[in-house]
């Protein structure tokens, strides 16, 4: 579990056979959980001043993985009795948005992201998303995506400065929203199939 406050920029070494390697100031364990643009990977190596992670089919598929090149966010997992700030994030990617509009606004920039409409139901006004492993307040959901306000501090210190309209990032939504979601459309299903099987059997005599 981690909580989208980023550790540090790490920079890529190197990326073959599938394996990640960063530059960074934090030392991880072999099989320590660290969070890369939001995508939990494990540490499958160390070197000097580096470690790497390994990216399963699963992961390659759905993140941007044109990202993995210069600076990337690194956040490693959280530990029993650390202090919890930003949000509940598994560093599950759901899906891949894309920068639609960028606006200055007096104390902040606002970053329109677009996202595949089924996901649209995960994200709630004033809840919580996670782009590219930061933990974020939303500010407005449009029919096509959301809207964020970046302060002046975040932009500084992530790769927000460098993202431009057409940038791909990866996309955490809201644990909570996904759990009810998944609730509630287990629930009619099973509402609706026990009806179906009333009907079924009423058409029997």
């Amino acid at each position: 579990m981690f909580t989208g406050l980023i550790r540090e920029m790490a920079e890529v070494v190197s990326y073959q056979n599938e394996i990640l390697t960063l530059k960074a100031r934090y030392r991880p364990k072999i099989g320590d959980s660290v969070a890369v643009n939001g995508a939990c990977l494990t540490v499958v190596g160390l070197g000097e001043n580096t470690f790497s992670v390994e990216l399963a089919d699963e992961t390659r598929e759905v993140i941007a993985m044109e990202n993995l090149k210069g600076r990337v966010h690194i956040e490693p997992a959280m530990r029993m009795g650390d202090r919890f700030e930003g949000h509940i994030v598994q560093g599950h990617v759901d899906t891949v948005g894309s920068v639609t509009r960028i606006e200055k606004r007096t104390n902040g920039t606002d970053f329109f992201i677009a996202i595949p409409k089924e996901y649209l139901l995960y994200v709630i006004p004033k809840g919580s998303v996670t782009i590219d492993g930061v933990s974020l307040t939303v500010n407005e959901v449009t029919d096509e995506g959301f809207r964020l306000t970046i302060i002046p501090h975040t932009l500084d210190n992530t790769l927000f400065s460098t993202y431009r309209v057409g940038t791909r990032v990866n996309v955490e939504t809201d644990l909570f929203a996904r759990y009810v979601a998944n609730i509630l459309e287990k629930r009619d299903a099973t509402k609706k199939s026990g009806w179906e099987t009333i009907e079924r059997f009423q058409a029997l005599y």
